[in-house]
C-alpha cells in the first residue's frame, strides 16, 4: 500500500504538469480548431528562459522568494511573447488556408524551434539550478512527500483555477467562448477576434512556461529536444479529456501522469512512453470526443 501511495503522489505531480501543457493545446484548438504542435517546443524555450534568468539574477547561488517569483514570471513572459510571434507570424497569415496547410506549418514551426534551440543553446544537456532546495515534508512508512512535489501540484492547481475563473467570469473570457462557438458570428457582434486569438496564444504559452519551471524543479536536466515527448503526452491528455474542454484537459493530464507512473512502477520503464499512445488509440476507438467532450453537429 505504501508503494501504491508513493506512486500515486508521483503520478499526481507529473499529471499536474501534463495538465498545464494540455491547457495550451485545448485552448488553441477550442478557438482556432488548430492543433499547435509547436506548443511542446514553447515549453522547452520556457525552461531555457528560466535557466538563464536564474543565473543572471544570481538565484542559483542564493534563492529568495522574490527571485524564484521573477524566474517564473520571466519564463512565462518569454513564452507568451514567443506565442504571439508564432501566432502573428505563422498562423494569422494562414487563417483562411486549408487545415492541412496550417497543420504542416505547425510541424514546421516545431522543427524550427528544436533546431534553433540546438544552435543557440547547444545540443548538450544543461542542469537547471535548484532554486528551491528539496526537503521532505512527509517521510513515513515508505511514503515521501517533498516540498517540490507539493509546490508543483499547488501552483498547477492554482493556475488552472485562475484560468477557469478567467474564462467563465471575465468579459475577455466570454469573448473567447464566443469565438470558440462561432468566429464569424462573434466578429459580426463586434468582438475583435484577432485580438482574442492572440490572447489565447499568450495564455496557453505562458502556462507552458510555468510548467517548464515546475518540471525543472524535479527533473533538472534540460535540452533543446525536451519538449517533444511531454508535448505529445500533453496532446494525448487533451484528447483524453476532450480537446477544447478546459476541465477535460485537467482531468486528462492527471490520468496521463498517474497511468505513466504506475506503468513505470509496476511494469517497466520501457513502457513509459508507450502508455501515452496506447491511451490515445483506446480513446479514439471507444470515445473519440474524450471523457468530458461532446460531439457537435456541423451544418453543411
Amino acid at each position: 500500500m505504501s508503494e501504491f501511495i508513493q506512486q500515486l503522489i508521483n503520478g499526481i505531480a507529473w499529471g499536474s504538469i501534463y495538465a498545464l501543457i494540455a491547457l495550451g493545446y485545448t485552448m488553441v484548438y477550442g478557438v482556432l480548431r488548430l492543433i499547435n504542435f509547436a506548443h511542446g517546443d514553447v515549453y522547452m524555450v520556457g525552461a531555457f528562459a528560466g535557466f538563464f534568468a536564474s543565473r543572471w539574477l544570481g538565484i542559483a547561488q542564493k534563492p529568495t522568494f522574490l527571485g524564484i517569483l521573477l524566474v517564473f514570471l520571466i519564463s512565462m513572459l518569454v513564452c507568451a511573447c514567443l506565442g504571439v510571434i508564432i501566432e502573428r507570424g505563422v498562423y494569422k497569415p494562414l487563417r483562411k488556408a486549408p487545415r492541412l496547410t496550417v497543420l504542416i506549418a505547425a510541424i514546421g514551426v516545431s522543427l524550427f524551434l528544436e533546431n534553433a534551440g540546438q544552435l543557440i543553446f547547444g545540443a548538450d544537456p544543461k542542469f537547471f539550478p535548484q532554486i528551491i532546495p528539496k526537503k521532505d515534508l512527509i517521510s513515513s512508512g515508505g511514503v515521501i512527500l517533498t516540498n517540490q512535489q507539493t509546490m508543483v501540484v499547488g501552483i498547477s492547481l492554482l493556475l488552472m483555477a485562475l484560468l477557469q475563473l478567467f474564462i467563465m467570469r471575465t468579459k475577455t473570457g466570454k469573448a473567447m467562448r464566443a469565438v470558440s462557438f462561432n468566429r464569424e458570428a462573434a466578429s459580426l457582434m463586434g468582438i475583435a477576434t484577432d485580438n482574442i486569438i492572440t490572447i489565447t496564444f499568450v495564455i496557453g504559452s505562458a502556462l507552458a512556461g510555468a510548467a517548464a519551471i515546475l518540471v525543472a524543479l524535479t527533473n533538472p536536466k534540460i535540452e533543446p529536444l525536451m519538449g517533444i515527448m511531454p508535448g505529445i503526452k500533453a496532446f494525448v491528455a487533451a484528447v483524453l479529456g476532450g480537446i477544447g474542454n478546459i476541465p477535460g484537459a485537467m482531468l486528462g493530464g492527471m490520468i496521463m501522469g498517474i497511468a505513466e507512473v504506475m506503468v513505470v512502477g509496476y511494469l517497466s520503464s520501457t513502457y513509459r512512453d508507450a502508455i501515452a499512445f496506447a491511451i490515445l488509440i483506446l480513446i479514439l476507438l471507444f470515445k473519440p470526443s474524450g471523457l468530458l467532450g461532446a460531439f457537435t453537429g456541423e451544418k453543411v
